[in-house]
């Protein structure tokens, strides 16, 4: 399973912060669980076979920071939206928003631009065409406003 297997399952659990309390400890442990995921593989083909403990650690430090800096993070996603309220926006472009700061700002592995490109993979895969667009520009003008620097994504740029 690679990186972007790892960030796959962070969102997952990322999206589900947004429905409920979320105790990252209580529901890493369960959700990571070596039966708990070969008990799920056979409804979603993500969760088949056994983590490695980078993609553990990935996962741990992406769900973990994200629910620390919710608050944070969603402030971020509110500035840069031009108009559109948090409640306004899909839950799952929510999640991705959120993992992909939070990728930008902390993880010094993954290059801003790997981290943009990866949420519109996952925007498009879980979401729309046009939220894969709007996620795009979002986090396209967080980054040349905190970086200063304009990313430039080729078609096969990608984290692994």
């Amino acid at each position: 399973m690679s990186r972007k297997k790892a960030r796959e399952i962070a969102l997952h659990l990322i999206f589900e912060m947004g429905f409920s309390n979320f105790e990252p400890e209580e529901k890493l442990a369960d959700r990571l669980d070596e039966s708990i995921m070969a008990s799920i593989s056979g409804d979603i083909a993500l969760y088949a076979g056994k983590l490695t403990e980078g993609q553990t650690a990935y996962i741990m430090a992406v769900v973990k920071g994200v629910a620390a800096c919710k608050d944070e993070l969603d402030r971020t996603i509110e500035q840069y939206s031009r108009g559109w309220k948090l409640n306004r926006l899909s839950r799952i472009t929510i999640a991705i928003l959120r993992l992909a700061l939070f990728e930008m700002r902390t993880m010094e592995d993954v290059p801003v631009g790997v981290a943009i490109n990866e949420a519109v993979e996952l925007a498009k895969e879980y979401d729309s065409e046009e939220a894969a667009s709007f996620i795009n520009g979002i986090l396209g003008s967080v980054a040349r406003a905190e970086t200063g620097e304009t990313v430039e994504l080729k078609a096969d740029e990608s984290a692994e």
